[in-house]
């Protein structure tokens, strides 16, 4: 996948009226077994709409925004902001991250 900074991603989350977001899939390069999710879904929690899934909570986690999630320590301890470097993107918005890309990349 084309690279996409840690900002840009917020930037995406921040800006789910413009972007596909739900069911976004990413792994730790290191440990590439490992699936895990985010999303955002404002019709059904408006006060809690971005969530992860597959992280240290076995139900999951809600967070009011975008920067709130991914800065949540909640991957093995571990936030994708801090983990930046080792975040490897599969989907966005259940589109395969290049494919999304190349559509999206334009609004960026």
């Amino acid at each position: 996948m084309a690279e996409l900074s840690f900002e840009q991603f917020v930037y995406i989350f921040d800006n789910d009226d413009i972007f596909p977001v739900d069911e976004t899939t990413f792994h730790f390069d290191f440990e590439r077994t490992e699936q895990h999710y985010l999303g955002c879904l404002r019709e059904q929690n408006r006060e809690k709409p971005y969530w992860a899934g597959c992280c240290d909570d076995p139900q999951g986690c809600e967070f009011a925004t975008a920067r709130e999630l991914l800065c949540a320590d909640i991957f093995g301890g571990r936030s994708v902001k801090d983990s930046w470097a080792h975040i490897v993107i599969d989907t966005i918005g259940g589109i395969a991250a290049d494919d999304w890309l190349d559509y999206y990349k334009e609004k960026l």
